[in-house]
């Protein structure tokens, strides 16, 4: 009896081993130290299959550069069946330090599995191996972020302009790209300009052929001076790099790597304005300018409006300084300007005009002077201040009321106003309206028939409304269509209102497409695959078309965040995902 108790302990433990040892979820880590610009491979393998639900850790002080992706491996030997299933990802680390990634999870059998820690020590920057056939070192001499600035020595107020272009050698293949940081003008007032086609053009870097594209154009103007940074831009770029060995056919053989590069940083020495000879009226005009001010009218009867323009055109930082203001006689009734800007921006800075334009109303005959108006500014080409002088204004009013109080040599006194009460006779009144004693009657005209009648017309036409009502009720699928519609333009409100903005536009667009399955499912969809949404809305009975369009857009918000795009793909785009959803609003 004791050894079949025996033997039953040994089976249930064996069994119970075997239960828990089935299951085997790690992290395995090309390297544990590496240089702060170096990369490693990150697999979070499971080596039984029908696991699920896989949760990447957050990778916190790391940046994701490639992946995920995933892989599986299955073989049969000598009778033993394995499997392998494993999800990749190559990061880089974001500073220096010694980090701990935390565990990543997945679910089996209704229980959350979690793989091991892993300790990554960073280091300062290390020297990149100067080997032909390292694909990193190829990669590293074969593409270039060129960031070119105008004049690194301005006046504030001066504009210049930055251009950033990509230079790719001929010898590699550039598959995909996107920006992993922004350029930064911190000091400078900027405008972006837009590259219409973003197209390869044969060029020369450092006396070589490369191919090249202009990424982006800014318009920047130093507000201060002093030393100014133009902060790079980062990008991370999937390349083909030749191994030299060629196929069966003859073609060559490439390698797939990842690799991340940014442009110099670029620092800028703005001049301060001079002191001497600078002006009183001087506003922060800088440029090349011309100034003048236009009556429409210099002869008009009293109460007829005339419009006086002030405008200052030319070549200069245009939308940063104010127009200089008129001044006018008590006697002119002014109105405030209405402000006009016809501003070009391009390479060549700011271009155009702008004005203030008065609407000027005299109440009496006279003629009156507006004083003459002058103009300041900095020139950047004769290194000076110039001041433009504009001749005073005469508008005369031929017709109209005398001025109460004017003489003979027609000069102006101060104007005193009778104030009425009762202990001082009024003057008499020179006007009188009269009114009649006798009221007229309402009955019998015709408002009084058109009221009478009024409930008479308002059965019929209310019939009629709830006869289209009614129908409007009964028409199920024009109602499912309208409903799907107002749907599809609630959640995505936010995308339309960032359209061309392009990478806030594209993270509104994912967003509103989650929120949408979230309400719809109840599930949060932020954090699951691509694959596992596809087989929750198959599980829907959704088209396999409509699920497919769903992921469509969703990729083409991954992939157009960080490429350039122009306005017109961004209102395709939002029409698609438009139509999508009212698709699948009719399923779920």
């Amino acid at each position: 009896m004791k050894m079949f108790k025996f033997y039953i302990l040994t089976i249930l433990m064996l069994t119970t081993h075997v239960v828990f040892s089935q299951v085997e979820f790690k992290t395995v880590v090309s390297k544990n130290k590496l240089g702060v610009n170096q990369r490693f491979r990150i697999e979070f393998t499971v080596n039984k299959q029908g696991a699920d639900n896989f949760k990447p850790p957050s990778f916190a002080n790391f940046k994701i550069v490639g992946g995920p992706s995933s892989s599986v491996n299955q073989s049969w030997i000598n009778g033993k069946a394995s499997y392998t299933q494993a999800y990749i990802y190559i990061i880089q680390p974001k500073k220096i330090g010694e980090f701990t990634l935390a565990p990543a999870t997945i679910e089996y059998n209704d229980k959350i599995i979690k793989s091991n820690p892993v300790k990554i020590t960073v280091t300062k920057k290390v020297e990149v191996p100067k080997d032909p056939n390292n694909p990193e070192y190829v990669a590293q001499q074969s593409i270039h972020l060129v960031a070119e600035v105008s004049n690194l020595k301005p006046y504030v107020g001066e504009g210049i302009y930055v251009v950033y272009k990509l230079y790719v050698s001929e010898n590699i293949n550039l598959y995909g790209s996107q920006v992993t940081e922004t350029p930064q003008y911190k000091g400078f007032w900027n405008q972006d300009i837009n590259v219409k086609q973003v197209n390869f053009k044969n060029g020369t870097y450092n006396g070589e052929n490369y191919r090249y594209v202009i990424l982006k154009k800014a318009v920047l103007i130093p507000q201060r001076s002093g030393n100014l940074v133009i902060e790079p831009i980062e990008m991370d770029f999937s390349v083909g790099i030749p191994t030299g060995r060629g196929d069966f056919f003859g073609n060559m053989i490439t390698r797939n790597i990842s690799y991340s590069t940014k442009s110099a940083l670029k620092k800028v020495k703005v001049k301060a304005l001079p002191e001497a000879g600078k002006p009183i009226d001087f506003s922060g005009a800088v440029g090349e300018f011309d100034f003048k001010v236009v009556a429409n009218k210099n002869v008009l009867k009293a109460n007829e409006a005339a419009q006086i323009t002030v405008e200052v055109s030319g070549k200069g930082n245009l939308k940063l300084f104010e127009i200089p203001k008129i001044t006018t006689p008590a006697e002119l009734e002014v109105y405030t300007p209405e402000h006009n800007e016809k501003v070009v921006t391009g390479l060549n800075g700011l271009r155009g005009s702008i004005s203030d334009a008065y609407t000027v109303v005299p109440q009496f005959k006279g003629k009156y002077k507006i004083p003459e108006i002058t103009f300041s500014y900095f020139s950047t080409k004769e290194k000076k201040y110039n001041t433009i002088k504009v001749d005073a204004i005469i508008v005369d009013v031929t017709e109209g009321k005398e001025l109460p109080s004017a003489n003979n040599n027609n000069t102006l006194t101060e104007k005193k106003y009778v104030v009425a009460n009762d202990n001082n006779f009024r003057f008499i009144a020179l006007n009188t309206t009269f009114k009649s004693v006798i009221d007229t009657e309402f009955l019998n005209t015709t408002l009084f028939y058109l009221l009478l009648l009024l409930p008479f017309l308002a059965i019929p036409i209310g019939i009629i409304i709830g006869n289209k009502r009614a129908k409007r009720a009964g028409d199920v699928f024009g109602n499912k269509i309208r409903k799907a519609d107002k749907l599809a333009r609630k959640y995505l409100s936010a995308a339309k209102k960032q359209l061309g903005n392009q990478e806030a536009f594209y993270i509104a667009l994912e967003k509103a497409l989650h929120n949408f399955l979230k309400a719809k499912l109840h599930i949060e969809t932020s954090d699951i695959s691509k694959e596992k949404i596809s087989e929750i809305l198959k599980n829907k009975s959704v088209e396999v078309k409509t699920i497919n369009e769903f992921i469509e857009v969703l990729n083409d918000c991954d992939f157009a965040r960080y490429t350039p795009t122009t306005n017109v793909m961004m209102k395709q785009e939002f029409e698609k995902a438009k139509s999508v959803i009212a698709k699948i609003d009719k399923y779920l």
